[in-house]
């Protein structure tokens, strides 16, 4: 008797706002190196036994494009980080083949300067260009994640770039990520269409170095009763991230997330500030330091100290695979609306949860469940694998800002010159 043709999982299309940056660079060489079996997939939480048989995407299965202001190829973008210690030597070379794959799939982004189309106009171009990405490449389904670099915080009526973006995710009924402290889908003017769309997100502010660091050391300081009196730290960062954060107003987005973890763990807002300088010999590499103050018993006083050095993109680049890989298996189930469980990788979680790590990997690891529970009970009528074009195409229709009666009717005939959205330079 002969065996029986092995059937292909899915192909799932991860759409990167930000494509040609570091992070996204890192992901994308990642992902086809540990799908290789050239590396391990050092960093990927999807990849241990707590998440095993959930039903998430195989990364062989991950399908990259994105959009981006820059033009600079990825096989090109991955040598540099090669060069600059982050990528291993060689690596680049050894999968030219997916970079360049991925390449092919990136589409120049906006708002550019001088663009003077309305809003609803280039939400539709770019939700345009992941619709076609989706049929082009037989997706089944597409998370859209955000790794651009960090945007002042919107102080007029305008969407911002990042909420552009979001808005096109919507409309081409994708799933959404935000990975940047920038505003997406935060925005008031989208909390109808988000709420209309049916569609899970999650974001925002990934949580990689210092702020990981204060989400463990906070609840410490808490559970042992510990007095912490200031807390105050500075970051040193270069590339594209520290050239972005070096705007008072991008700095300020940045560390609101920070600001949040400690408010939250240790139940106020001690003294001290964080500071963000921007040193550009650092490349893609950086340091932070927290001096954190502190009475013990009788009132004792005490000092920690701690360093963290890293590079962002490597400590990044495997939390975004998890990410899509997770957001895009909770779309395939029929969940929608903010996953809460997801605030382990974030600074500035939607919806409401716990700030401390642990409490954070422990709904973590009970969404996996959920996950995995779902998948045996089968998938709600009207989702699954049709959900990805032909049933959420339908609901991005729905998620149009015209059609919620959102800010962009009232300014569907507005023009102007617009700040480019910036690639992501991590």
């Amino acid at each position: 008797m002969s065996a029986e043709p092995s059937v292909s999982p899915p192909r799932v299309g991860v759409w990167l706002i930000g494509a040609r940056g570091s992070v996204a660079t890192t992901a994308v060489t990642g992902c086809a190196a540990v799908t290789a079996g050239l590396h391990p997939p050092t960093g990927m939480v999807t990849e241990t036994p707590a998440f095993a048989d959930c039903g998430l995407p195989p990364l062989s299965s991950l399908v990259f494009g994105g959009h981006d202001t820059v033009d600079c190829p990825l096989p090109k973008r991955a040598e540099a980080l090669a060069a600059g210690g982050v990528l291993p030597p060689g690596l680049p070379t050894a999968v030219t083949a997916e970079l360049a794959a991925a390449d092919r799939e990136i589409r120049l982004g906006g708002p550019l300067p001088g663009d003077a189309r309305a809003e609803d106009d280039l939400i539709e171009a770019l939700s345009s260009d992941i619709r076609d990405f989706i049929r082009r490449c037989g997706l089944a389904r597409a998370v859209v994640v955000n790794v651009a670099s960090t945007e002042p915080v919107p102080t007029d009526a305008e969407l911002p770039a990042s909420s552009l973006y979001a808005a096109a995710a919507l409309r081409a009924g994708c799933p959404y990520v935000n990975f940047t402290p920038s505003m997406g889908l935060h925005h008031p003017a989208l909390a109808s269409a988000a709420s209309a769309s049916g569609l899970p997100y999650a974001g925002r502010d990934g949580k990689t170095g210092q702020t990981l660091l204060r989400s463990v050391l906070g609840p410490m300081f808490a559970q042992r009763a510990l007095a912490v009196r200031a807390w105050s730290g500075t970051n040193l960062l270069g590339g594209g991230d520290g050239a972005a954060l070096a705007d008072p107003g991008a700095a300020a987005a940045k560390n609101a997330g920070k600001e949040r973890v400690l408010a939250d763990t240790l139940g106020l807002v001690p003294e001290g500030e964080t500071h963000i300088d921007d040193v550009p010999s650092l490349g893609d590499w950086k340091t932070a330091w927290d001096h954190i103050a502190f009475d013990g018993f009788l009132g004792t006083r005490m000092v920690l100290q701690t360093t963290w050095q890293g590079c962002d993109s490597s400590l990044a680049a495997p939390l975004i695979l998890d990410l899509a890989r997770l957001v895009a298996r909770a779309h395939e189930t029929g969940l929608s609306g903010p996953l809460t469980e997801l605030g382990f990788y974030f600074k500035d979680p939607v919806g409401e949860g716990p700030a401390a790590l642990g409490e954070q990997y422990a709904e973590l690891v009970g969404f996996a469940g959920r996950l995995r529970l779902r998948g045996r009970r089968g998938v709600p009528p009207g989702l699954g694998e049709q959900a990805g074009l032909g049933a959420n195409v339908g609901l991005g229709e729905q998620a149009r800002l015209g059609d919620q009666g959102g800010p962009s009717e009232e300014r569907s005939g507005s023009s102007g010159e617009r700040r480019a959205m910036p690639g992501d330079r991590r």
